[in-house]
């Protein structure tokens, strides 16, 4: 039960990947050449955009692999509360066995207080 802050940092991964996926889809395509300017500044013209999607695609598989961490904890979490809550089914339902062997059982009535009463 320690983990419960767990939520929240999946929210909060789960915002970041949504803003890495913008940014990167800002980014566009490559640049086309221009005719104007040499090759050799056409290629450093890509080679920053290249740059910056690399840059972006790893900030996003970083994230990615946090996201699925975080979750992957909030999994455990889940699967350790359903185990607890099974053996406390368990110890409750030993409980209420050993009370019904435990409890005597009245077979006689108790005498109707009616018949008394209307003598």
């Amino acid at each position: 039960m320690s983990k419960l802050g767990t939520g929240e940092i999946i929210y909060e991964l789960r915002k970041k990947i949504q803003n890495i996926q913008s940014e990167l889809d800002e980014l566009g395509g490559p640049i086309s050449d221009m005719p104007e300017l040499i090759t050799s500044a056409n290629l450093l013209r890509l080679n920053e955009y290249f740059v910056k999607v690399t840059k972006k695609q790893l900030e996003l598989l970083s994230t990615y692999s946090q996201y699925s961490k975080a979750l992957e904890n909030m999994v455990d979490t889940v699967f350790d509360i359903q185990n607890d809550l099974k053996n406390l089914l368990k110890e409750q339902s030993k409980l209420i066995s050993d009370q019904k062997y435990t409890v005597p059982k009245n077979k006689k009535k108790p005498a109707n207080k009616r018949k008394s009463l209307n003598k």
